[in-house]
């Protein structure tokens, strides 16, 4: 098919111009895992944050030597930039650190906690991309590692981890609120279940605690800010620890994990949760195990960075620099790239709802195929897509 001749084409240009509505829909693109250029330092139990459309890996841990690693706490920062899937190194954080948390508010990010020397502390940094400088803030009561941590109107919520190393691990359920227009901390209700290495994400101005370590734990509890109280949700299908969750489309993606046994296992499995009907669906697994890593959201689009793709006997963490993105599948035909093919398969179910071309706009389409679908495959024009393979 000659698609510069297409008539078809011509009247999607048509429609590119003139298109003024919308119709809504339930039919529902399909989504793929996609690697992307490796971070500059193979890392594990980092934390990463977005601003202004850019990723910050800040912190974690590398290790040293394959059998007995020794193991380095980071100050390392770096930027990622989606648009151009390129890396900068940015100052490093003052405090080297890992098992850290952060927060972004005002397009600052605040970094809280953390583990130096398998010892819980309390010391909070802020950064300022725009100036790509650091300063500190007030202390953290609470000294932790192996927490998590969510913003709600402004404020820091710092939920759960463990305030010993591991010759004394406690698992909290304490809470504590940081507003950094004030620098202050304010004590909030603990949360029901204590347990360490979990992961947060917020719904509709509630924080929902998702999985970790008390042992392993598939419990999901959802904290309401504005009366300070916790709700039981549906567990989890799958227990686990040192997961990553992000939010796409009003839907909460638990991504990869750890359940500690003789020989693991560190899981690649997805399991999307929905707030409306306290429900669990099943994802596309992401192509390598993983656990430890940072999970963050730029565009609708997913970002799974670096952790830990394996263990030795249950022994030794192996950790990875490679980077996954959770995209739209925009090679219709499958045969390596998206281009003029593609296009004319878009083409040919115009004004219909055919799940495969209603991909725009993200993450779920509206029901039709139309100019924003079109927007959406012109973002990945020329794009290569080879299949997924695992990281060595």
């Amino acid at each position: 098919m000659n698609w510069l001749n297409c008539a078809k084409i011509k009247v999607m240009l048509v429609g590119f111009v003139a298109a003024i509505a919308l119709v809504g829909g339930s039919a529902k693109a399909e989504f793929i895992w996609k690697q992307k250029a490796d971070m500059p330092t193979a890392r594990a139990w980092h934390s990463t944050s977005v601003v202004g459309g850019k990723i910050y890996v800040i912190g974690g841990w590398n290790a040293i030597g394959e059998w007995n690693p020794q193991w380095d706490a980071l100050t390392r920062v770096d930027e990622y930039d989606p648009t151009t899937d390129t890396w900068t190194r940015k100052a490093d954080m003052p405090t080297a650190r890992g098992d850290t948390s952060n927060c972004v508010v005002n397009e600052k990010i605040y970094v809280i906690g953390g583990d130096v020397g398998n010892e819980p502390i309390s010391i909070v940094e802020v950064y300022d991309p725009a100036t790509d400088t650091w300063a500190e803030q007030t202390e953290l009561p609470t000294r932790r590692f192996w927490f998590s941590t969510n913003v709600v109107d402004g404020i820091i919520y710092v939920i759960g981890g463990s305030d010993a190393n591991w010759g004394g691990m406690t698992h909290l359920g304490t809470m504590e609120a940081y507003d950094p227009t004030t620098d202050t901390w304010t004590p909030k209700a603990d949360m029901p279940t204590g347990r360490s290495f979990s992961s947060t994400c917020v719904v509709d101005g509630k924080i929902y605690v998702i999985g970790g370590s008390m042992g392993a734990t598939a419990a999901v509890e959802a904290l309401d800010p504005a009366t300070d109280t916790w709700t039981r949700k549906a567990p989890m299908p799958t227990a686990r620890y040192l997961l990553g969750t992000s939010l796409v489309g009003g839907k909460i993606y638990a991504i990869g994990g750890y359940h500690h046994s003789i020989n693991g296992p560190i899981y690649s499995t997805v399991e999307v949760y929905d707030p409306q009907t306290d429900t669990w669906t099943k994802g596309v697994d992401i192509p390598v195990t993983t656990a430890g890593m940072s999970t963050s959201v730029v565009d609708e689009k997913i970002y799974v960075i670096g952790g830990a793709t394996a263990t030795h006997a249950g022994e030794h963490w192996v950790l990875t620099s490679a980077v996954y993105v959770y995209d739209i599948i925009v090679d219709f035909n499958n045969d390596g790239i998206v281009d003029s093919a593609d296009m004319c398969i878009m083409v040919d179910h115009w004004g219909t709802d055919e799940p495969l071309c209603d991909i725009g706009p993200m993450p779920w389409g509206d029901g039709i195929v139309d100019v924003q679908d079109l927007i959406v495959l012109a973002e990945h024009l020329f794009e290569e897509v080879p299949p997924a393979e695992p990281v060595e």
